[in-house]
């Protein structure tokens, strides 16, 4: 098969930035040893120009490295995918392979809010929404949590009164899409090789005036889908978009923490709640345990409010969200493992819809159907293949 010629430090560049090493990436090339090479040693041959790539292996690097194949024939490699701001606290040992994959990810989500506005500014039917970037850090917690309860018409009361967390989020996923913002809920590049881990994203926004998105990583605990729902909204209100992580710190973090537990717990709720400094550790995870079941959030969200209000010690808190993550962890293994013993389930199509979110769903299916959308586009803006485009927003409706 003939050869391309390619400018090699774009091989170099699109492998860099999927956090994948020669061997990694050699491996999943399937390149095989020849030559008296290893198969390290002929991609890196390649990407140091001393050989060109053929065309059907360009294809199978445009797939593995998340790039499209025009990439690949720029005359330098683009500079690095702006993610916003990073409000990440990152392991002290970041995985280059998860950094590829959260950069991979936001530049798809990117791509798909361009495709969307841009339909949507054809058609003449824009208009800006009126609380992005409405606020800041210096109105407070309390201002914004109430701009927040108000516009959506959020009621605490109807968001606990549901029977599970997931029916919990799904009320407050469909007042959030009512207002204007879509929710997507994605946590890997197309396969359970790419997941991302928590520690590396857990949310982030796009706070576009016309269509901005808010996207949450599904591999996180259920529980915690609504708290980082209204997390990332509180960007959107303060016009901070960026990506957030499992944990950190930064003011603005705290602050959209802050506003996010404000709108899902009272202080009088907390006032009730008989944890205290000198509370036993494994009585503590007891009672967050009860109460977080009860009012619809996570038990890392209640424990991180008690450490905010001086309710437990900061090695308390350390300790907690250890515990918790150490019962997430186990959960999430039962999980798969009934998964694999159960059968039936949702169909892809159902599972897809889901993860588009309502909103989505319905404004990309009337623009197909009027022909603002091809359907390749439409397949792009929904994570799909063209094919499957109408078999999703054929049903249901």
């Amino acid at each position: 098969m003939a050869t391309i010629q390619v400018n090699p430090e774009l091989l170099l560049w699109a492998r860099d930035t999927a956090g994948l090493t020669l061997e990694e990436a050699a491996h999943k090339l399937q390149i095989h040893q020849a030559y008296g090479l290893t198969p390290a040693e002929r991609l890196a041959a390649l990407e140091q120009g001393v050989d060109a790539p053929t065309r059907l292996l360009l294809q199978k690097m445009s797939k593995c490295y998340h790039r499209p194949l025009l990439a690949f024939y720029l005359e330098t490699p683009p500079e690095r995918g702006n993610r916003g701001e990073d409000f990440r606290q990152l392991p002290n040992h970041p995985s280059p392979l998860q950094e590829g994959i959260v950069d991979a990810l936001v530049r798809d989500v990117k791509a798909r809010q361009r495709i969307l506005r841009s339909a949507i500014e054809e058609e003449d039917e824009i208009t800006p929404l009126a609380f992005v970037n409405s606020m800041s850090i210096g109105n407070g917690t309390q201002e914004v949590a109430a701009s927040i309860e108000q516009h959506l018409g959020f009621d605490l009361e109807t968001y606990r009164s549901h029977r599970t967390s997931i029916d919990a989020f799904n009320y407050l996923r469909s007042v959030v899409e009512a207002s204007g913002v879509f929710v997507l809920l994605i946590g890997d590049l197309g396969s359970h090789h790419s997941q991302i881990s928590v520690d590396y994203f857990r949310g982030f926004a796009l706070a576009d005036p016309f269509v901005p998105f808010i996207v949450i990583n599904d591999q996180d605990a259920k529980s915690a889908w609504s708290f980082t729902l209204l997390h990332e909204l509180a960007h959107i209100w303060i016009g901070r978009e960026g990506v957030s992580a499992y944990t950190s710190e930064a003011d603005v973090e705290r602050f959209c923490n802050d506003v996010a537990a404000s709108v899902l717990i009272r202080n009088a709720d907390f006032r009730q709640l008989p944890v205290t400094p000198a509370t036993e550790l494994q009585d503590a995870v007891e009672i967050i345990n009860y109460f977080a079941s009860q009012v619809k959030v996570s038990m890392s969200m209640v424990a991180y409010q008690l450490y905010r209000r001086n309710s437990v010690t900061r090695e308390t808190w350390l300790a907690l969200q250890q515990e918790f993550r150490r019962l997430w962890l186990e959960s999430k293994a039962n999980d798969r493992k009934l998964a694999r013993e159960r059968t039936g389930g949702p169909d892809y199509y159902t599972v897809r819809r889901h993860r588009s979110g309502h909103a989505l769903m319905s404004v990309v299916s009337r623009m197909t159907r009027s022909g603002a959308l091809t359907t390749i586009k439409a397949g792009k803006v929904l994570g799909v293949k063209p094919r499957n485009v109408f078999d999703l927003i054929g049903v249901g409706q």
